[in-house]
């Protein structure tokens, strides 16, 4: 005879789904955290009758899944990011905190756990991206199924523009160019294929998993999809600095649309940036997995210089930031890691040289800067359409400081040429073209507004949000 402890030894623990749908501006009311003495990612702090609690997520929680990805042994940062990119809509699967503990305390898989609530016939939606074909256009139709508006399976030409894109006969619609289509008509459908002109983006999911995420009550979502055929893709460059540092240029840069962006430009040849694969104008992202967005430009400088001999650095063009926006959709989403095996700089990095002190008359002083591993430790910046540049950022201990540049000095000559009626572009091809070392000749803003007998500008460092001013960092 064998004597159980009862119902609860023989308890399958049983997973949760959460599907949080938030308005624009509002919180999704949890915080996830990571607490010492306890396993797994907790979620706290839930608002109460916020969106978390109302779809039913409680205190101590321990999160499984996000938008169908298991992240159990995932690092915190990680989880934060996938959660951070979802947009509006969140699908958490979750395991009541008891129980969790219970289930690892036993040994149980977790992983294993997942997959039988979810059933593993289920597959991943695809997002595919269709091209026009000269001859045979988009190569794809939808025809309404029964069962209520919203439901369309797909037909294919064979061969055609939207087969070669990873479309499969009989797959059902879900998404197009940003609309879930569970409300629409097929009229209203045709409709907008009409207005996608040469291109569409849609998403897609075959009968079967359909059918299996619908009795799951599982949302299929763009987030969750895998990529097939998109034009643009995030990219992460994982960089490993050089004796002269990275090799290229930090710009604040402000775009037609009046919005200001950073922006990588002018890699030298050879440099850790060019053979990382880094393109002239791409926009940075993230750093090391941060995002930028709502980083000024000079803490994003100190990012990547707290990050020593190495950075990761995710960038996407112009045109690609414009595809995602338009489709709403984060462009980390489907980001491509470009690491290759990168061979370390196996030279010792320069040491710092020493530098002769400052040369000072009337205000003036000289500064001669020779670049470190992390450049030139400084900053330049200037007043749009104005001509003239100063210093708006100087690394504590770095070679600019060193060498007596000074926050707000109005740089005068580079290299011996007079520079005072020069745009900001023209000032930073000298100090480029100077190489490994750089003479300055500045003049401390007292006596600069003296010189001019003018009121100039209060010079500080640059507030991006503001996008009054530029800055062009030597990295």
């Amino acid at each position: 005879m064998v004597i159980t402890d009862g119902a609860d030894s023989e308890s399958t623990p049983a997973p949760r789904l959460c599907v949080l749908k938030r308005e624009e501006g509002e919180s999704y009311g949890f915080h996830l955290r990571v607490e010492k003495g306890c396993q797994g990612h907790i979620i706290r702090n839930v608002v109460s009758g916020g969106v978390a609690e109302r779809q039913g997520l409680h205190n101590g929680d321990r999160l499984l899944e996000v938008n169908n990805c298991y992240i159990v042994d995932a690092p915190h940062s990680e989880v934060a990011r996938k959660i951070k990119l979802n947009g509006q809509q969140l699908c958490l699967l979750v395991l009541d905190g008891e129980e969790y503990e219970r289930a690892v305390s036993r040994g149980h898989d977790l992983r294993a756990l997942v997959r039988a609530y979810k059933d593993e016939g289920c597959k991943l939606p695809r997002l595919c991206h269709i091209s026009k074909d000269p001859a045979s256009g988009l190569g794809i139709n939808f025809t309404p199924l029964e069962g209520g508006k919203g439901r369309f399976s797909v037909s294919l030409v064979t061969g055609g523009a939207a087969e070669k894109a990873g479309v499969c006969k009989g797959d059902r619609l879900v998404w197009m160019n940003g609309a879930m289509v569970s409300d629409l008509t097929h009229s209203a459908l045709s409709r907008m294929m009409k207005k996608c002109g040469n291109h569409i983006t849609i998403l897609v999911v075959d009968s079967e998993s359909e059918q299996k995420y619908v009795q799951k009550r599982i949302p299929i979502l763009p987030t969750m999809a895998v990529p097939h055929n998109l034009p643009y893709r995030a990219r992460k460059l994982h960089l490993v600095s050089g004796s002269e540092g990275y090799g290229f240029l930090l710009r604040l840069e402000k775009s037609p649309s009046g919005r200001t962006y950073h922006i990588l430009r002018d890699m030298d040849k050879g440099s850790p940036a060019e053979r990382a694969g880094m393109r002239d104008g791409e926009l940075l992202l993230e750093v090391n997995g941060e995002s930028v967005e709502s980083l000024k430009h000079e803490e994003i400088v100190d990012r990547v210089r707290l990050s020593g001999q190495q950075v990761s650095l995710t960038t996407i063009t112009p045109q690609g930031l414009e595809f995602y926006t338009q489709l709403g959709l984060s462009p980390l989403l489907y980001c491509e890691d470009e690491a290759a095996e990168n061979e370390k700089d196996s030279s010792v990095p320069a040491s710092a040289v020493e530098q002769s002190p400052p040369k000072e008359m009337d205000g003036l002083r000289l500064c001669s800067v020779q670049k470190g591993t992390l450049g030139f430790g400084f900053n330049l910046g200037c007043i749009p359409e104005s001509p003239g540049t100063f210093i708006s950022q100087v690394t504590f201990d770095g070679p600019g400081q060193c060498a007596g540049l000074v926050v707000g000095d109005v740089v005068m000559e580079v290299n011996g040429q007079n520079v005072e009626e020069k745009n900001l572009e023209d000032v930073m091809m000298l100090v480029k073209e100077g190489g490994r070392s750089v003479s300055l000749l500045v003049m401390d803003t007292t006596h600069y507004k003296k010189k001019k007998k003018i009121d100039t500008p209060n010079i500080e460092v640059t507030d991006t949000e503001e996008g009054d001013k530029y800055e062009i960092t030597f990295l």
